[in-house]
């Protein structure tokens, strides 16, 4: 089986054909812009410092005619990452790091990539982004006002709460679990006898201090960089569910700039989101370490542990067979059946 390393470089070389020696294009043409990017993620996750360095790519080799502002934890939307999005596609934002999830609002197929316990490792997420259904996907984007520039990575989710060591399915029963305001999770938490609670990710400290919910579910990173430690004290390990971000752009702004000025956004989405994703994968493995460090109680299923959590949600593909587009389920052809 491929390693992450090698089957990253598969999924650069799908998404980023156009960095192969190509020099910036010309500046003399592009007009001056001051635009805004938004992410709902705190200052220091992966998902700012990606989106900071793609405004920087982007004022370096424009000769500083287009700027973008980068404001985190969703300051432009209240905090609301579905309002987020919907800026974004209406043109009050024009760049965003949103998660496929969220996406899944505007066509469920988006879903796709979130599915349970669907990826066992980055060189299986990488050689399915990189395909032809994950170009496929990417390209979705355009029929709902937004250009997708890039997949980053919000990576493998996890499973903090403040009751109990997660172990088996039978321990999620009764659970008051935050989700984001997707279906698929709601479907997954369902299926597993939690109950799942919508709430926009900014509530979500408060609510776990006050006990209005149990626990959340993330990557190791924002669980991190939100300093959800202080008021949750188990994580389960259990890559329940693989989470794809997309650098996206308004796409009435995009069709606004000439050629030379879309290729230069391209090429910085790329280029920040390959280091982005880095960031992403070198966090899940360093600041699990610190989680514990915190006083966190780590609970790493083994791989029968898994297989438990697998077979229990399989009526979820059955359900969700038929809200994804044939041609993005082709996605979950990596997938082999539960024994």
């Amino acid at each position: 089986m491929l390693n992450w390393k090698t089957g990253f470089c598969i999924l650069l070389a799908g998404l980023a054909t156009i960095l192969c020696g190509c020099m910036p294009a010309p500046v003399s043409d592009i007009p001056a812009r001051n635009w805004k990017m938004s992410v709902v993620t705190g200052e220091d996750s992966a998902w700012t410092r990606g989106a900071r360095l793609f405004a920087d790519l982007v004022k370096q080799r424009s000769s500083g005619r287009i700027q973008i502002t980068v404001y985190p934890d969703a300051g432009l939307a209240g905090g609301n990452q579905v309002n987020e999005l919907t800026m974004l596609r209406d043109g009050n934002i024009d760049f965003t790091y949103h998660s496929n999830l969220l996406y899944s609002n505007l066509d469920q197929s988006f879903a796709a990539v979130s599915m349970p316990w669907l990826f066992t490792d980055y060189a299986q997420v990488d050689a399915a982004l990189s395909g032809a259904a994950g170009r496929e996907l990417l390209k979705e984007t355009e029929a709902y006002g937004i250009v997708g520039l890039a997949y980053g990575e919000n990576g493998f989710r996890q499973l903090t709460n403040s009751k109990l060591a997660v172990r088996v399915p039978e321990d999620m029963y009764g659970l008051k679990i935050r989700i984001p305001d997707v279906g698929l999770y709601n479907s997954i938490y369902r299926e597993l006898g939690a109950t799942p609670v919508i709430m926009s990710f900014p509530e979500v400290t408060g609510a776990l201090k006050q006990g209005q919910i149990d626990g959340q579910e993330n990557p190791v990173d924002i669980i991190v960089s939100s300093r959800l430690y202080e008021v949750q004290n188990h994580i389960t390990v259990w890559n329940y569910s693989y989470d794809a971000l997309i650098l996206g752009m308004n796409k009435k702004e995009y069709n606004s700039l000439p050629a030379a000025a879309q290729e230069i956004i391209r090429q910085a989405a790329i280029e920040a989101s390959i280091e982005q994703t880095k960031l992403s994968r070198d966090a899940a493995k360093t600041r699990l370490s610190l989680l514990r460090d915190q006083g966190m109680i780590v609970t790493e299923l083994t791989p029968d542990q898994v297989k438990a959590f697998r077979t229990a949600t399989e009526p979820v593909y059955v359900e969700w067979s038929e809200k994804i587009e044939p041609g993005i389920q082709k996605l979950w052809e990596i997938r082999s059946p539960s024994e």
